[in-house]
């Protein structure tokens, strides 16, 4: 699980640096949301296969939703400093 979870943070940081790079609210939020939905599916199958408990597969999707929002946000001030 750890492995899955890191290679997932990987992910969204590397896309996120991406993101931060362009100064579009819209290019950030929807790089956070496919990165979201790439954990969620991940999580998803980890708790189907049952190496994962239910509760675990929640956390890590909010926590993905959370990463999500913050790129947004992070878009959204950068379009606003322009």
């Amino acid at each position: 699980m750890k492995k899955i979870i890191a290679v997932a943070s990987a992910a969204v940081l590397g896309l996120g640096l991406a993101a931060c790079e362009g100064s579009q609210e819209n290019a950030a939020e929807d790089i956070g949301e496919q990165q979201a939905e790439m954990v969620d599916e991940q999580v998803e199958a980890m708790e189907d296969a049952g190496q994962i408990t239910d509760d675990q597969e929640d956390a890590l999707t909010d926590a993905a939703e959370d990463r999500a929002d913050a790129m947004e946000a992070a878009g959204e001030a950068a379009d606003e400093a322009q």
